[in-house]
């Protein structure tokens, strides 16, 4: 029984190393902000109520509107599909909002597919790659970061990180918190399904 409890002992410590680890890694990607000139801006959808972006899909475009201004890339990817009950998706409120704050439409691409990370990724590296762009400065909350280079890279992107600092989540320091460590679980997940794909 001792021998038993020692070995289960140091599987938890060394289950609690990795993942300590991996979250000071989410922890490290969140702290970035990689302002590079890119082909395409990338922003990850969020919820919106009737049609209105709520203020944690505010931050994240007028994040994106800010790094276009500054001519950092031609184009603005939107991405995000329909929730249930959903009339519009995330990508056409994004689109619309970014439209009313200047953006031209013609630098506007919609991807109203995909109702999680890895469908909306997908769902856009599909359309650099068809209009042979390779380039991103991935755009979210910041405890989401890592997760996106993660699915980004697996999709053969090349990948920035510029993280929003206006979201109402990082203003509420138990859920941020709550994020992260959740993040921290998720990241590995993709990280051996990227792997799995690599082989096959």
């Amino acid at each position: 029984m001792k021998r038993l409890a020692a070995w289960i002992f140091r599987l938890l410590l060394g289950g609690a190393v990795i993942y300590g680890a991996i979250l000071a890694y989410v922890w490290y990607v969140s702290s970035l902000d990689q302002r590079h000139r890119v082909d395409a801006i990338l922003v990850l959808g969020a919820a919106h109520y009737n049609g209105k972006p709520s203020r944690v899909l505010r931050a994240r475009l007028d994040h994106a509107v800010e790094l276009y201004q500054a001519k950092l890339a031609t184009v603005i990817v939107v991405t995000g599909g329909m929730a249930e009950g959903d009339r519009v998706s995330e990508a056409t409120v994004s689109s619309k909002y970014l439209s009313e704050s200047g953006i031209p439409s013609d630098a506007i691409v919609v991807r109203p597919v995909g109702r999680n990370s890895q469908q909306s990724i997908a769902s856009a590296a599909e359309w650099l790659d068809d209009h042979d762009m390779h380039s991103v400065l991935l755009v979210s909350d910041p405890f989401h970061m890592a997760r996106l280079v993660a699915e980004s890279r697996a999709h053969g992107l090349l990948v920035w990180v510029s993280p929003t600092r206006t979201s109402p989540i990082s203003s509420r320091p138990l859920e941020e918190v709550g994020r992260f460590a959740g993040e921290a679980l998720k990241v590995p997940v993709v990280w051996l399904r990227s792997f799995r794909a690599q082989l096959n």
